[in-house]
């Protein structure tokens, strides 16, 4: 059976010389796998259309055996091109992809998780990589698992308690106009490091890049 989705591409890998296995993030299926049969010959269909953090309509056919389904068609949507210009924000992108990938199941829906991850993909486009915005990504996404730290009962200084609500309760664009202290991108990046290490086991692969090691 052909099903049709709407998703953002969190990873690809090789799968065969000319295939390629791709990873998305989608609102209904949540994170689903696909096989891109000839996806790397030079006249394949999807030519242009497989890139990291590439937001499209596709359609797959569901396997009954495995994980694993059968990629059929892919319309772009958006590219994020920006997030290729610069390493700092293609390594906070990838951050954002490791973090999903360990806190989520597969094929479980995520609408709300998806809506925040291109929403957090389109601020990135549009303004400097910055700490607080993973802080942001962190909270919020913490927040959707039933995870988030109550600002009042974190052992946390009053300025940093009223970051820590303003990156959970406002919007991508309102974090990145916030002024942080480097003493309180310490004490947020240390906080959340324990938080995140507490709820998931370990820290999720890429953070120190994607906070410029902030400590």
């Amino acid at each position: 059976m052909i099903e049709s989705a709407t998703g953002l591409i969190l990873r690809t890998r090789l799968l065969t010389e000319t295939s390629l296995i791709v990873h998305w993030l989608t609102p209904e299926a949540g994170r689903i796998a696909t096989v891109a049969k000839g996806a790397r010959r030079p006249r394949s269909p999807f030519a242009g259309k497989l890139d990291l953090f590439y937001a499209a309509d596709f359609s797959f056919s569901r396997s009954r055996r495995s994980e694993l389904h059968t990629l059929r068609e892919v319309s772009l949507r958006e590219t994020h091109g920006a997030l290729r210009a610069e390493l700092a924000k293609l390594q906070q992108a990838a951050y954002a992809a490791a973090f999903l990938e360990q806190a989520t199941e597969t094929e479980s829906p995520l609408p709300e998780m998806f809506a925040l991850t291109r929403d957090f993909l389109r601020q990135l486009c549009e303004q400097a990589p910055q700490p607080q915005l993973i802080f942001a990504l962190e909270l919020k996404l913490l927040r959707e698992l039933g995870l988030a730290p109550n600002p009042a009962e974190a052992r946390l200084t009053p300025g940093t308690q009223q970051i820590v609500r303003a990156l959970l309760e406002g919007s991508w664009g309102g974090a990145g106009r916030l002024k942080l202290s480097a003493a309180q991108q310490g004490e947020l990046s240390r906080f959340l490091s324990g938080l995140l290490t507490s709820h998931l086991g370990r820290l999720p692969r890429g953070r120190d890049p994607a906070l410029g090691r902030v400590r």
